[in-house]
């Protein structure tokens, strides 16, 4: 039976921790320059409806090494920008290709995509989910502090698809998790009572100095995302105050991390000393985009 990988919340603890265990030997292997060709032959068709540096990069190169090949697809330039249902589109792509990346704005798309598919499909990015770059993140903690799951994690921010996708990962793998938002972008209340339900253990706040303080991993993400941009002067308003700079970081603990997506806007969420600066690790996490999603990729399409 196949498998999608949409959310985090859709895989257990132990699933995610073995695709950990693929990304480190994956990323080994590539190291020591010794093929891993555990996709051969095979083809992953990458739809776009948002625009994308590293995600399309590292599909695609990581397609490459594992010896497949990937297929860009912009929304523009097929049949979905001309309004063919994205279920037609899946049953059709599941007879060409093995696997289907997506990156677009709905959620409930990309789950109807994977209903109608009859081949794996991953979440490239939605407007509520990101999971292959939590994924990333968190590989990210582990080659850095050795573990991850006793450590304090600051989200300071937008309550948007990395915020979500952190509660997610908060409440499958019990780390301490705070989450520090403006009045009025909280994360999704869904993701939120689920969360609860589990039991996760996560501080919500108005107050990112209370959210960073002693924590070991601080994090951030743009202030307003793509198809907000027109919210950009009014969000810039709201969050005031709440930028990943040199005085979170002191209130931190001393050997924390510094995590953000990327891209950043310098001196609006993160100043240029910090993302430039001894804590961060934001290169080191782009570049695991690549060996996690090659981990996934061969979890879900070998």
């Amino acid at each position: 039976m196949k498998k999608d990988f949409l959310a985090l919340s859709d895989w257990s603890r132990e699933e995610l921790e073995q695709i950990f265990e693929l990304t480190r030997e994956l990323k080994e292997k590539q190291k020591r320059g010794e093929e891993h060709h555990l996709l051969k032959g095979k083809t992953l068709g990458m739809i776009f409806e948002k625009s994308s540096t590293r995600t399309r990069v590292s599909f695609e190169v990581g397609m490459f090494q594992l010896g497949g090949h990937a297929l860009f697809l912009h929304s523009g330039t097929t049949q979905l920008g001309r309004g063919e249902p994205i279920k037609d589109t899946g049953r059709v792509m599941s007879r060409y290709v093995d696997g289907i990346m997506i990156r677009t704005f709905s959620q409930e798309g990309v789950e109807e995509l994977a209903r109608c598919s009859d081949i794996p499909v991953i979440n490239g990015l939605t407007d509520k989910y990101h999971p292959c770059q939590i994924m990333a993140d968190i590989f990210t903690v582990i080659e850095h502090k050795g573990a991850f799951k006793d450590l304090a994690y600051c989200w300071i921010g937008d309550g948007n698809n990395m915020a979500n996708s952190w509660i997610n990962a908060a409440a499958i793998f019990g780390f301490e998790l705070r989450v520090a938002t403006p009045e009025g972008y909280e994360p999704d209340a869904d993701v939120v009572a689920r969360a609860e339900k589990l039991g996760a253990k996560i501080l919500y706040t108005h107050d990112p100095a209370e959210a960073a303080r002693g924590a070991h991993v601080l994090n951030t993400d743009v202030w307003a995302s793509m198809g907000q941009e027109e919210e950009q002067q009014e969000r810039e308003k709201a969050f005031t105050g709440f930028q990943l700079n040199s005085d979170i970081v002191q209130v931190a603990d001393p050997a924390c991390i510094v995590l953000h997506c990327l891209p950043a806007h310098r001196g609006e969420e993160i100043t240029d000393e910090v993302i430039e600066g001894p804590h961060s690790v934001v290169f080191d996490e782009a570049e695991n985009r690549l060996h996690v999603q090659k981990a996934i990729m061969a979890t879900l399409m070998s």
